[in-house]
């Protein structure tokens, strides 16, 4: 992260420090002459203009300059001041610019007294009055200049009537002299990506808000930035308060015996310039701190905190400061926050740069001034790759690598792979320095050998290994060392890169003396050539394919702590015993040859793996493992029975899964006091659950799918603590138990797929015991998909049911289903593929989302159902054929406006007409704050179609000012027949936040593009949108004026009753076919329209599909030589000819071009315009860099994104032809296209297809690479374009 160092974004320098506004005749000879002279005198630039050079009434553009960068203006009120229209114009202009910038004003009242200029009085009033009668016709005029002078006169400031006017001159210089010691911070050498994040600074600082004191605490980890963000936000507001003060590196600064008292020193001197401190120990200057500034309004910023008494000395609590001030606080752990008490809305995480500003700050700090030398795109990726947004790692390795030839660069990436850059470690070193050793302890495993892994898993190994693993891992998170991402543990690599130097640091030169191992030459040389020593705590090798190598039976005997031992496709040659220590405690050898022995004592293993090992039974031999919770035996063929678990009390859990031959589960589950959960999923020999004879409360989890099992025994309610059940794929069960009703704690039930399931049991009352509860008072999901049932009449007693969320009964046979009204806390249902279903009864309010997909003979649904967000009824021609459409869910009259998210995909080819027609896919509007808050929601509908069955699916683009933003949706099937989708979205929910400044409208973008696969042939027909919005009643004009960039006819007002029309009445336009709107001819492509003032080119929609591609699909590198694989293009459009068969074979075209540059060095950028039998379609836009040489740039573009209706199929239907051109043209600015080439990259195509292409010579057989099939596309692609430096791996 970078910034200027005037602000938080690169303002202008300041040309004055000081601006003196005066009336000469009054002051000039004298006082002002001497003042001037004072303040030039002390070194401090003044600007005095000189009146003979006026002309005329109005001050000149030079001088409205002069004000906007000077620091401070003085401003001298004279007795005829105000009798001058050039003082007083000049004196509204200083006032804007107090009020617009942070220009400081200071009145000198000279022999007037303050209350003539604010009231006006005397001269003034008089000054004044002969303005009006001048102005008579400009009164607004005057009135700007009584405002200012009441603004200016009512300011603090000096006074002066009768004494010395030297030592008045004096006291002023030392008062300007003293407020020009607060000067803006030296921030960074280059500012990339902080302007943003200030503006949400300054949202979260609410300096609005002047009576509450705020601590704001930013916390991230080391080298990300923080100081610098403090910087730029002191910077930014720093002049909004009395005094200010940016105490750095207070971790540092306050390690030596005298360094908290300097802090707190320098921090007095800062907000109370011009004044010193002695502070003679930690506890008075903390009372001196107090008593000096609990009346001042103050910014304090405290940076790189780690203690909380450094907090205590400096900021213990907001009453030691006044009204408004904003107490700034950052550090690398977060629990320094939280203990401080600082809220959780007022923590701002400082995150890494994303792909395009670290790319910017790269390029900044490695070529700047270096522009004769070239670096290969690939060497710039792999840098970028290995900062991973670190702005201190980009500006150390940019400085570094700059002026540095391609040679050297790899040669540093080489070493950067064996160790890392020792400035950038030593920085990131600190967090891990401040750990307790458990915690270390901790960091080092995640970092060596668990990044990515499952946190439950991690949690599970380290509690193995007596840890405090939830205190340490919440520890390592606030310091910002990992993070918890969806369920995993993560961590920045250059994080992981310095866990991984610290390990090696303990024996540079023998990795048998360093406490973990998990590089493949270091663990095999230590295990193979038995030189394991007692240093050794823990190893993990894991393989991507099986490698059979020799590991010495003795090969663990010396390392007497080792506490972790993981080793994935590693086969022994050795077929003897493996000998293990006692201390072990975690074993995974997935197809070790034989089972491991220990030493005599007493053993503390608590997880084991032998999965894919030929072991009959293995758990009789770890009997006097008194601490053994965790045991995997997936995949073992020859275990038959499941052992006997009597012999591992404290077992937990138990995973016998994919045992193809087991064939029973012990009897000994049934006793087992500890047992957790256990899984027998995928042993199809296993035919029979074991009686659970008394209640078992250790049980919660069962998984038994695709099992043998023909019938659950009835005393399975017994497992009274389970919550989880999956019997999915069994196809023996007829019918289950009434007992499982007794299952009061079960949360998640799974029949799926159950085929011969002819029934689900009602709820039966217990005959043995009349007190037993009954039913599923916990369930929250039952699946009872695909199970064939005729009926499903144990739905009718809803009290079994009281908190099901989600139901799934999709693919079976029942005619009818009971009301679901009941089931109030119902929020999904899935019915689809019920073929015989007639009628959906009235549904829950609660519900949230209903799929119906291929219900054929469905004709009636619930009128309540249209008040439900998400409705799938693909393929029910029946709802449609009695007159069901989706304008049934958009009744915009009937109070539409307090929905949220809707949505509804029903068969059909018409878009409701009250939705506006578009060709592009897209909307784009400039609109101001007041406008959008009038905005509820936008709507959008396309008609589509998939050619094949399959899934089809979209993603929504949205933008604010650029700011980018996708949100994948839904997936739903399709089948060969024409649909229609329509949408809705709360605009607050599409663009979240404020993003409207102080300088008017801002920049709206909301769009969608298809999401086929190249197996998928989803084909795009017509689409449209619509703005709803609130009535605009009598404010249209004003809201609808010169402010904004918005067609009117977008907007539909709900409510609105004057010349209101009917939905299907208003249509601004007939709603025709996508393809068809489309024009042939580039000219007639979408319209701009032009905002006055306002840049909306970076908005363009041609640029955002580039930006959507893969980095990795392109590569610009220096030279002026094509590759001689390309076909060569005369003229600068590639074209060729195709069919439906060979387009569908196409997977991608490789795109080389050849450009130069003259006359210095400038920034390439380009336009792809492809074209479908001269239709124009999807049109990329963007620029490969800045360049003065030529460059050869290569470009992987898959067909669809190019050719396709918003990025979907093409629909060769549309053309009367069978043979379609497809043509791409290349334009190039800022540069020269020497050379044009491409290749169509392809599956591999028949020979009738082959024979076809030679008789038609639809395109050059030259072009064609059949290369891959489609099933191995990513691989064979790859390795295709490898030598492109291209590596596609799908859409990002």
């Amino acid at each position: 992260m970078a910034s200027s160092s005037s602000s938080s974004s690169s303002k202008p320098r300041k040309s004055y420090d000081v601006f003196l506004s005066f009336r000469g005749p009054d002051v000039r000879n004298y006082f002002l002459g001497h003042l001037y002279t004072a303040l030039d005198w002390v070194g401090i630039s003044t600007y005095k203009d000189d009146e003979e050079l006026r002309k005329g009434e109005r001050i000149s553009t030079e001088l409205m300059k002069v004000i906007w960068e000077s620091r401070i203006a003085v401003v001298v009120f004279s007795k005829n001041y105000a009798s001058s229209t050039w003082c007083l114009e000049e004196l509204v202009e200083i006032m804007e610019c107090k009020e617009q910038r942070d220009l400081k004003v200071f009145p000198v009242f000279y022999k007037v007294d303050p209350r003539e200029v604010r009231t006006p009085r005397e001269s003034y009033l008089e000054a004044m009055a002969k303005h009006e009668r001048k102005f008579g016709k400009d009164l607004e005029r005057v009135g700007r200049w009584k405002n200012a002078l009441f603004e200016a006169g009512s300011l603090s400031g000096w006074h002066f009537t009768d004494g010395s006017e030297a030592d008045f001159i004096q006291h002023i210089v030392e008062e300007i002299s003293t407020q020009l010691g607060r000067v803006p911070l030296d921030v960074a050498k280059y500012p990339v990506g902080i302007d943003f994040r200030v503006q949400q600074l300054r949202t979260i600082l609410n300096l609005q808000s002047k009576d509450d004191v705020f601590v704001v605490g930013l916390w991230g980890q080391g080298g990300v930035g923080k100081t610098t963000l403090a910087k730029a936000i002191y910077n930014a507001v720093f002049r909004e308060f009395q005094g200010s003060s940016f105490s750095e590196r207070v971790r540092e600064n306050s390690k030596s015996p005298s360094g908290m008292v300097a802090l707190q020193e320098k921090l007095l001197s800062e907000v109370l310039l011009g004044k010193t401190f002695t502070v003679h120990s930690v506890a008075r200057g903390s009372r001196l701190i107090e008593d000096r500034l609990h009346n001042k309004k103050v910014l304090i910023i405290l940076d790189d905190v780690d203690a909380a008494w450094q907090l205590d000395a400096l900021a213990r609590n907001c009453q030691w400061f006044g009204n408004g001030s904003r107490i700034i606080i950052t550090t690398r752990d977060k629990h320094i926050l939280v203990s401080h008490g600082v809220n959780r809305d007022h923590m701002y995480e400082v995150e890494a740069l994303g792909n395009s500003a670290a790319l910017e700050l790269f390029r900044k700090h490695a070529f700047q001034g270096n522009q004769e030398i070239e670096i290969s795109t690939n060497l710039v990726d792999r840098v970028l790759h290995y900062a991973s947004g670190l702005p201190l790692a980009l500006e150390v390795l940019g400085s570094s690598l700059r002026g540095r030839g391609e040679n050297e660069w790899k040669s540093t990436l080489q070493t950067l792979a064996k160790s890392p850059n020792k400035k950038i470690n030593d920085v990131l070193k600190v967090s891990y320095d401040g750990l307790e050793h458990y915690a270390k302890e901790i960091f080092l495993d995640i970092a060596c050998f668990f990044k990515g892994r499952d946190t439950k898993y991690i949690k599970k190994v380290l509690d193995s290994c007596d840890f405090d693993t939830i205190i340490g891992i919440n520890n390592l998170i606030e310091r910002c060392l990992i993070k918890d991402e969806r369920g995993t543990l993560q961590m920045h690599d250059l994080i992981q890169s310095m866990g991984m130097d610290i390990v090696k640091e303990e024996c540079r030169d023998d990795p048998g003396k360093r406490s973990r191992l998990w590089l493949y030459d270091d663990v095999l040389d230590v295990l193979q050539g038995d030189v394991g020593t007692d240093s050794i705590k823990a190893i993990v090798l894991k393989l991507q394919e099986p490698e059979v190598k020799y590991i010495s039976p003795s090969a663990f005997t010396n390392m007497r702590k080792l506490r972790l031992l993981i080793l994935h496709n590693v086969e022994n040659s050795f077929s003897g015993p493996i000998h293990l220590p006692n201390e072990l405690r975690w074993f995974e050898w997935p197809r070790c040859a034989s089972i491991p022995e220990f030493r005599d004592g007493s053993k503390k293993l608590v997880g084991l793996d032998l999965s894919n090992t030929y072991i009959t039974g293995v758990l009789k031999q770890f009997k006097c493992f008194g601490k053994l919770k965790f045991v995997k035996l997936k995949m073992c063929p020859s275990l038959v029975c499941m052992p006997d678990l009597s012999c591992t009390p404290t077992l937990e859990e138990l995973d016998l899964s994919r045992c193809k031959n087991l064939e029973r589960a012990h009897e000994s589950l049934a006793y087992h006091g500890k047992l957790r959960k256990l899984d027998l999923g995928w042993c199809p020999k296993l035919q029979r659950f074991p009686d659970i004879p008394n209640k078992n409360k250790s049980l919660r989890e069962v998984y038994l799918t695709q099992t043998s099992i023909e019938e659950l025994p009835t005393s399975i309610g017994n497992l009274v603590s389970l919550e989880r059940m999956r019997l999915d794929y069994c196809e023996k069960p007829t019918i289950l138990p009434s007992s499982i009703y007794r299952l009061q704690n079960l949360l998640n039930l799974s029949l799926h797929g159950c085929s011969k399931l002819i029934k689900f049991p009602k709820v039966e009352e217990d005959s043995s015991d009349p007190h037993t509860k009954m039913g599923f008072p916990m369930l929250l999901e039952l699946d009872l998909g695909g199970c064939h049932l005729p009926e499903v009449e144990f739905l009718e007693n809803f009290s079994c049911f009281p908190h099901l969320k989600s139901l799934i009964l999709s693919w079976n046979n029942f005619t009818n289903v009971p009301t679901f009204e009941k089931l109030y806390y119902l929020e999904h249902l899935y019915i689809a593929h019920c073929k015989q279903l007639q009628e959906i009864p009235k549904v829950p309010e609660k519900l949230r989302g209903l799929d119906a997909t291929g219900c054929k003979s469905l004709s009636r649904i619930p009128s309540n159902l249209f008040d439900v967000e998400d409705v799938e009824l693909c393929s029910c021609p029946e709802l449609v054929h009695n007159g069901l459409s989706v304008t049934d869910w958009f009744k915009l009259e009937e109070k539409f406006y307090g929905k949220t998210h809707r949505c509804v995909v029903l068969p059909g080819g018409e878009m409701p007409k009250w939705l506006l027609p578009n060709k592009e896919g897209y909307i784009s509007f400039v609109v101001s704050k007041d406008l959008y808050k009038k905005f509820l929601g936008v709507a959008l509908c396309f008609v589509f179609r998939a050619e094949r069955e399959g899934f089809f699916s979209f993603t929504l683009n949205v933008s604010v000012n650029g700011k980018q933003d996708e949100y994948p949706h839904v997936v739903f099937e399709s089948f060969n027949l024409d649909h229609v989708y329509l949408g809705y979205w709360k605009t607050k929910d599409l663009w979240i936040g404020d993003y409207f400044g102080p300088n008017g409208p801002s920049h709206f973008h909301f769009g969608f593009r298809v999401d086929g696969d190249l197996s998928s042939k989803p084909i795009v027909k017509k689409c449209g949108f619509r703005l709803i919005c609130k009535p605009l009643e009598n404010d249209s004009e004003v809201l609808l004026q010169d402010g904004q960039l918005l067609d009117p006819a977008l907007l539909y007002e709900v409510g609105y009753e004057d010349s209101q029309m009917s939905l299907e009445e208003e249509s601004s336009s007939e709603t025709g076919d996508l393809q068809d709107s489309q024009t042939s001819t580039e000219e007639d492509g979408s319209s701009e329209l032009v905002y006055k003032g306002f840049d909306i080119a970076d908005f363009s929609i041609e640029k955002h599909r580039y930006s959507s591609i893969n980095p990795r699909y392109r590569n610009v590198r220096p030279g002026g030589e094509m590759p001689k694989e390309f076909v060569l293009v005369g003229d600068s459009t590639i074209s060729f000819m195709a069919s439906q068969d060979l387009y569908d074979k196409l997977l991608g075209l490789v795109l080389c071009v050849v450009f130069g540059v003259e006359d210095g060095r400038k920034e390439v950028s380009f336009d792809i315009v492809p074209h479908v039998n001269g239709q124009r379609r999807n049109v990329l836009a963007g620029t490969p860099g800045s360049f003065d040489s030529d460059h050869t740039w290569i470009q992987y573009l898959i067909p669809n994104v190019l050719w396709g209706a918003l990025e979907g199929a093409v629909d060769f239907a549309q053309f009367e032809e069978s043979y379609l051109r497809f043509s791409l043209a290349v334009r190039v600015s800022g540069g020269t296209v020497k050379k044009l080439g491409y290749l169509l990259s392809c599956r591999r195509l028949e020979d009738d297809l082959k024979v076809v292409l030679e008789d038609k010579q639809l395109m050059d057989p030259a072009s064609l690479c059949e290369e891959f099939d489609l099933e191995d596309f990513d691989w064979a692609s790859s390795k295709y374009l490898r030598k492109f430096h291209i590596f596609p791996r799908g859409r990002d």
